[in-house]
């Protein structure tokens, strides 16, 4: 049975020309342990990955990175061709040495490579998102930004975002590119990017935040989470994943997971609807969380 439930979550216009469905999947799961080699259960990646267009899901975040290559070849084996409306996002800058090990390079010959290969794993002929998995600080980010610039002119990359970066980084890069996303570590209890979130919305740039479904201390049993999530009935996580989505019109959260069951819980927080009361409410909770982390 077919329920297009991310469909609930709203529709963001990417780069302002793409429309896609504000919850999405994030395809780092679906590989090994510790993001390294192919997934233990191959066969439910697969059914994971043919699951999203089932739910309404139509935005895919992975990278080269992941696996590293896994992901790609796995989004390609079960989902190409693409149908209509499908847009697959990826990333390059981050080199792999081992399982949970990530290295940034950001040299001009590295990074072109990275959107060639990523172009023959997916089976495109243009990148629709491209994203800069890390500024590597070890070369000239001038010359990062042009050359992501010249792949984009010669339209191999469609639109490009960039990811972990302050607003300063931001107006940076948008001296050589439009930026039209930005994907940042962020939820209910880590808030350290409100500012970037913020100028994101200002200026109407996708904010995409990673690691959306944490909840940290505030899901424990008879916290006023858990309690709102059993009258919802829901999961906290859902809970916390709907706030992300209510938090911002900008916000694309990606869950991801490499389980079809997980899925499809995730997917449900896209029909959970906060009051602005509950909104307020976690909002003040997840701010004092924050607050207390940092001692």
């Amino acid at each position: 049975m077919t329920t297009r439930i991310a469909e609930a979550s709203g529709t963001f216009m990417l780069g302002g020309d793409i429309p896609v469905n504000r919850l999405g999947f994030g395809a780092m799961r679906i590989t090994g342990k510790g993001i390294w080699g192919e997934p233990a259960d191959h066969a439910e990646a697969i059914r994971v990955l043919k699951r999203l267009p089932e739910l309404g899901i139509n935005f895919i975040d992975t990278a080269d990175a992941y696996g590293p290559d896994v992901s790609e070849d796995l989004i390609r084996e079960a989902l190409h061709p693409y149908e209509d409306g499908m847009i697959v996002a990826t990333k390059g800058g981050l080199t792999r040495h081992g399982p949970d090990e990530w290295h940034p390079v950001g040299r001009k010959e590295y990074l072109r490579q990275c959107v060639m290969m990523s172009l023959r794993r997916l089976g495109v002929e243009r990148i629709d998102l491209w994203q800069l998995h890390r500024i590597d600080p070890r070369t000239d980010r001038d010359e990062q930004f042009q050359v992501i610039a010249d792949m984009q002119r010669e339209g191999l990359i469609r639109h490009v975002g960039l990811s972990e970066v302050g607003i300063e980084e931001i107006e940076a890069a948008r001296k050589f590119f439009p930026v039209v996303s930005v994907q940042n570590l962020y939820n209910l209890v880590y808030r350290q990017h409100e500012d970037v979130l913020d100028y994101c919305e200002r200026e109407n740039i996708a904010f995409i935040p990673w690691f959306p479904l944490a909840a940290g201390g505030l899901a424990q049993p008879g916290s006023t989470l858990s309690e709102m999530a059993a009258r919802l009935n829901a999961s906290p996580s859902q809970v916390a994943l709907a706030w992300v989505l209510k938090r911002s019109p900008v916000m694309l959260p990606i869950p991801g997971t490499g389980s079809v069951k997980h899925l499809e819980e995730n997917t449900a927080a896209a029909g959970i609807q906060l009051s602005d009361e509950d909104y307020a409410t976690l909002d003040a909770l997840g701010r004092a969380e924050w607050s207390r982390s940092r001692g």
